[in-house]
């Protein structure tokens, strides 16, 4: 048990629905937090344990004004093949909120192709 509630998440993340990918990956990149506040080089590898890996999470989203936004592009653009952290939460628990999210979204399809964090360029909606 995580302790997260998958439908409450998935329910406050429907606001986010009809936003594009490239609005949403502007925002993110603007004004997340992980991408001005740290040096990428001094954040600690996720441990693959719940615990610690949902602490560090919650650590370095703390405060941040958009960790929704962060969340529904992660979800758009890697379902299962997540890593890192993303909109506060540890790979291992989008896998399993990802599941919930799909169910509501009626059939979205995540990209097939190489995920953003991963060196892929992208900027928005291509396919």
């Amino acid at each position: 048990m995580t302790g997260y509630d998958y439908d409450a998440i998935v329910a406050r993340l429907e606001r986010l629905r009809a936003v594009p990918d490239d609005v949403l990956w502007t925002l993110v990149t603007r004004d997340g937090l992980c991408f001005w506040a740290f040096d990428r080089r001094d954040i600690p590898p996720l441990s693959g344990v719940d615990g610690p890996d949902r602490a560090l999470a919650e650590f370095l989203c703390a405060g941040c004004p958009v960790m929704d936004e962060c969340l529904e592009l992660e979800l758009r653009k890697a379902g299962l093949d997540t890593v890192g952290v993303w909109g506060a939460m540890a790979e291992q628990h989008r896998r399993e909120l990802y599941p919930v999210w799909a169910a509501q979204r009626s059939g979205y399809r995540v990209w097939q192709r190489r995920h953003p964090n991963r060196q892929r360029e992208w900027g928005g909606d291509d396919e």
